[in-house]
């Protein structure tokens, strides 16, 4: 079993596919890469051979922020915005679109679940 970068890599899928389990690289990526180090896309990681499999690893090591790296500088990314209190970082620490994206409707995946508005009964009470 094929280990990079601290990712377990699926044994019975192409190169290609395989390397896209790894936080930080895409389909666009994992291509450049392979044509670079000049190894097939359509090989599957179970005939990975040590060689390539350690090129591969070195290459990513060496060239990309991958996995816990990236990650920590994301939030590093957006932390900063959140104390600058520019208008991003308000967005982030309200939990809303960033973006730009209209919230009146939509932006249910950023805000949550719908919270209803409970109407309390009002109207006149009868006295005797």
């Amino acid at each position: 079993m094929a280990r990079i970068a601290g990712v377990d890599l699926p044994r019975r899928k192409r190169v290609e596919i395989g390397l896209t389990y790894i936080y930080g690289i895409g389909r666009a990526t994992s291509n450049r890469i392979l044509a670079k180090l000049k190894i097939d896309p359509e090989i599957k990681t179970d005939d990975l051979s040590e060689a390539e499999i350690n090129r591969i690893r070195k290459a990513i090591d060496s060239e990309y922020m991958v996995e816990g790296e990236l990650r920590t500088e994301i939030s590093m990314n957006i932390k900063r915005l959140m104390d600058l209190g520019s208008y991003r970082g308000i967005r982030h620490r309200r939990s809303l679109p960033v973006r730009g994206q209209r919230t009146s409707t939509n932006a249910r995946t950023r805000k949550g679940p719908k919270r209803s508005a409970v109407k309390k009964r009002g109207g006149v009470k009868k006295t005797k």
